[in-house]
């Protein structure tokens, strides 16, 4: 049985595009291994949403030069945001790389796996078993042209899959032992705009509600530019749709939201954060924000700084700005702010959240929540509560997939502990 390598950097949407890819692969009768060095193939998986990322993506494809010469017959993947729009620049950089492939191309993965001898040529896709928690790409893709973010540049404008074709790889996933899906997109809220009938998310969270064994639906990331209240109370009646919600505010200074061309105001998030909490009780909203962004003085930071500890959103990802070549941003506005501030502001913010995720986290010790178990490690079974909450538990049972009721007893900022309510 041949052996392959994936390494994978980046969003949710590239877990997502990875576990596609394996599927295809185990498929195929490969079998997925730690390290490159027991492979025959290598699948490259690449960000490049910071400067970072893309130079770590290059640097390890140099690296694999030297490992092909070294392994006879060895064959490399490229796929991510690496590869567009410059494939053949690529071909000339790194001519060790036998397959590129744009995300989510399927057709001409397939297609190139085939022509090399990767594909058996018996199936067209993945099958068997797939994991209790499962990712769903359901748009690629962004319009929103924020001026920091090269996403649209590298995977292009909006394309919504059909509502038909993902209730049916729902129930393919379904059948596999998927209890709950988490569907995925740049901007998942703009869902359904470009396809026959303008279906919207809602519309398609309603129609994979009716799927059988699943039971938790999540979706990630929205645009608060999007989030609107009609959406927001047909979501309400769905009820296996979790009560957790990925809104990036990134800023809490109203200027500073315009020269990042985000569309709405402080004013504006404020409200929807308060008509979210009012109309589904218990949800957990979590948000994205961006420090030292070019203009950005003490006193705008102070906003997001105050902001965040009004709403008390809970888990926040803090990003230091730096300048993303081919952005508008990086093009137009001076990036002014020192590093060392930068850190400072950062080191602040998550200072801040920490305490206010510790202080959530143990107003739940008591409390019995239900969790869907994902998987075990180390000796404990871990798994999520409807809002998303991280929890570990002990137990001798075979619980994957299961959902159990843990009685919490122990708090930090990051995950909870507990014990099954019932279990051995």
């Amino acid at each position: 049985m041949p052996n392959y390598y994936l390494w994978n950097q980046g969003c949710q949407m590239n877990r997502a595009d990875s576990a596609q890819v394996a599927g295809y692969l185990e498929a195929w009768g490969w079998q997925g291994v730690a390290e490159p060095a027991g492979a025959q193939l290598v699948v490259v998986n690449t960000c490049v949403v910071r400067q970072s990322a893309e130079d770590r993506a290059r640097s390890f494809l140099r690296a694999l030069g030297a490992w092909k010469k070294a392994s006879p017959g060895s064959r490399i993947a490229l796929t991510g945001c690496l590869v567009q729009p410059q494939v053949q620049e690529l071909h000339q950089q790194f001519p060790q790389v036998d397959l590129v492939f744009p995300p989510q191309d399927w057709r001409g993965f397939l297609g190139q796996a085939r022509h090399l001898g990767l594909a058996d040529g018996k199936g067209t896709g993945p099958n068997g078993f797939w994991a209790p928690s499962a990712f769903l790409s359901v748009i690629q893709g962004c319009d929103s042209y924020c001026t920091y973010c090269i996403v649209p540049y590298r995977r292009g404008r909006e394309r919504s899959r059909p509502v038909g074709e993902l209730v049916a790889q729902s129930w393919e996933m379904a059948r596999g032992g998927t209890k709950e899906l988490v569907l995925l997109g740049q901007n998942v809220q703009a869902y359904g705009r470009d396809l026959p009938g303008q279906p919207d998310l809602a519309d398609l969270l309603a129609a994979l509600s009716q799927v059988p064994g699943l039971v938790r639906l999540r979706f990630l990331t929205s645009h608060p530019r999007d989030f609107t209240p009609q959406f927001l109370h047909k979501l309400a009646r769905l009820k296996k749709v979790c009560p957790s919600f990925s809104l990036p505010v990134q800023a809490g200074d109203d200027r500073v939201l315009q020269t990042m061309g985000r569309g709405y105001s402080v004013e504006e998030y404020r409200s929807l954060v308060a008509s979210i909490r009012q109309t589904i009780p218990g949800a957990a909203i979590s948000t994205d924000v961006i420090v030292g962004f070019p203009g950005e003085s003490e006193t705008q930071f102070e906003g997001t700084e105050a902001l965040l500890r009004e709403l008390r959103l809970e888990p926040v990802h803090i990003a230091a700005y730096s300048p993303r070549p081919g952005t508008w941003a990086s093009h137009h506005l001076k990036d002014g702010v020192p590093s060392q501030e930068k850190e400072r502001r950062k080191k602040r913010l998550e200072s801040l959240q920490k305490a206010i995720a510790l202080d959530k986290a143990q107003a739940m010790v008591g409390q019995g929540l239900e969790v869907l178990v994902e998987r075990e490690g180390q000796g404990r079974w871990q798994g999520r509560t409807p809002q998303g909450k991280l929890v570990f538990f002990e137990d001798k049972s075979d619980l994957a997939g299961e959902l159990v009721r843990v009685k919490i007893n122990l708090a930090t900022p990051w995950w909870l502990g507990g014990h099954r309510e019932g279990g051995c």
